[in-house]
């Protein structure tokens, strides 16, 4: 009887030490996520402002073809479509 208690006892402290790791570990995962959820969350707010500030862009474009800067237009697709070849060519 004192044996298997014995056996037990082990038995029970090895179970108790696998607990204790798999607390630390869903620890460090909790914490893992919260670190990304504060990470994607900063994204979204700096995604937000270059979507807040390319509407702004586009307004301002909008407003130099109306005040007939069509001209201007042309010549900025021009450099725009110059720059991309030259990317491309530095690239490859």
């Amino acid at each position: 009887a004192n044996i298997m208690e014995s056996q037990n006892n082990d038995r029970i402290s090895e179970l108790s030490d696998q607990v204790a790791r798999l607390k630390g570990l869903t620890l460090d995962i909790g914490n893992e996520v919260s670190e990304q959820n504060n990470l994607l969350d900063g994204m979204g707010d700096s995604f937000g402002n270059v979507g807040d500030m390319l509407t702004g862009s586009l307004a301002r474009m909008g407003i130099m073809l109306e005040r007939g800067g069509a001209k201007h237009m042309c010549y900025l697709v021009a450099f725009v479509v110059f720059v991309m070849v030259f990317l491309y060519w530095l690239v490859r």
